[in-house]
């Protein structure tokens, strides 16, 4: 068993472990490799850190795999009773697809 974490980005929170792969929410500027600053458990085999709400000096090291992918359509429906009045829209969320490489205390 390698080390866990949980991780904070985009207002939602991700359990990882190094060497997944995951979609996030679209990053404004990609960069090669990727920081989350906002680590809130660590965990070993021995060991387990949780953070009030953060752990200070923790990092986890992310790699870039797509910048950008688009995810599955969303469709959504507005509708008002008795007004003949029906609209259908749909959308793509794009994601940024990472791969974790090392999970820091």
């Amino acid at each position: 068993m390698s080390k866990i974490a949980v991780i904070k980005t985009g207002g939602k929170q991700y359990k990882v472990e190094e060497g997944d792969t995951l979609l996030i929410d679209k990053i404004i500027k990609p960069k090669k490799t990727i920081e989350f600053k906002e680590v809130l458990l660590i965990s070993d085999e021995k060991n387990i850190k949780i953070g009030t709400p953060k752990i200070s000096k923790a990092t986890v090291s992310a790699e870039v795999l797509k910048p950008e992918v688009k995810g599955e359509k969303v469709i959504t429906v507005k509708y008002k009773a008795k007004k003949r009045y029906k609209r259908k829209v749909g959308f793509r969320p794009t994601y940024t697809e990472i791969k974790i490489t090392k999970i820091t205390a």
